[in-house]
């Protein structure tokens, strides 16, 4: 088996665990909205979902088309980053509970997170998906995909944290704390 055919299947695999999270991230929104959930910045929504789901096809297409080149050192390298983030992926759902989702909806009353992942960056999520939008196309040495996704994750990014900030900060002023109550957030 080719190495494109095992990059191949591991980007599909990866399809496979976005489409599991998009199950969850849709039933924890109707969970948080059905609390009296509020959701903010609708607006670019689309676009990050049009970012990530091209983001699995560039991996591959980018692969074929350029006959990029599998090194196996490097390669393996960022194979283990790129399950490393899917570890914290999981981490930031599971710490989140039914309030992760990929959305952002503040669910009036409960506190922020300040456990797991949490305990040490605002937006963990969003650490993991910096890192694999590097690691996963250098997998196989998709080199311009890492440096697309990563100049326009970064500016979607900046809309993205902007309008969580300011949602955190809106729900803050006005809830009561509560021991280990999580908010959700996250692509």
């Amino acid at each position: 088996m080719t190495s494109q055919l095992l990059y191949t299947f591991f980007i599909i695999v990866t399809a496979i665990e976005r489409l599991i999270e998009v199950r969850v991230s849709n039933r924890n929104a109707a969970w948080s909205m059905a609390q009296g959930g509020k959701e903010y910045g609708f607006g670019h929504y689309p676009a990050m979902v049009c970012l990530h789901t091209g983001f699995l096809f560039a991996c591959v297409l980018e692969v074929y088309l350029t006959d990029a080149v599998f090194n196996p050192w490097f390669g393996s390298i960022m194979l283990v980053i790129a399950i490393g983030c899917q570890f914290l992926r999981w981490w930031c759902i599971n710490t989140l509970g039914p309030r992760w989702n990929t959305r952002v909806i503040i669910v009036p009353g409960l506190a922020r997170v300040t456990t797991g992942p949490y305990r040490w960056f605002s937006h963990p999520n969003y650490v993991a998906v910096v890192i694999e939008g590097i690691a996963l196309p250098l997998i196989h040495g998709a080199w311009i995909t890492a440096i697309s996704f990563t100049l326009l994750n970064a500016w979607l990014l900046t809309v993205r944290i902007g309008v969580e900030n300011k949602a955190l900060a809106e729900m803050e002023s006005v809830s009561v704390p509560a021991a280990n109550s999580p908010l959700q957030t996250g692509p």
